[in-house]
């Protein structure tokens, strides 16, 4: 896996609304695979902090266990964002 890759799979695990599901249609890694990943690439405090809000319930991080209102990966303000500027309203 490429540098750039892992350094997108690392966001998508920090973001909370970006489930598991999302990285393994993606990139291929399974929730396992994820935490591998995060556990050889953070340092080890970060990493622990990563584990307790995934598995904290703030974290959406798996389908099943997301309320049903939840239907998108993306901000609903993502769309009027435009070169790294939020368009004025």
């Amino acid at each position: 896996m490429e540098r750039i890759d892992i350094d997108r799979v690392i966001e998508m695990a920090w973001e909370d609304r970006t489930p598991f599901e999302a990285i393994l249609i993606q990139f291929g890694l399974t929730e396992a695979d994820t935490i591998k990943l995060m556990r050889s690439e953070l340092k080890r405090n970060s990493f622990n902090l990563w584990r307790k809000r995934v598995n904290s319930g703030v974290s959406q991080k798996h389908l099943a266990k997301r309320s049903a209102s939840i239907n998108r990966f993306k901000c609903t303000r993502q769309k009027t964002i435009a070169m790294n500027k939020i368009s004025k309203r």
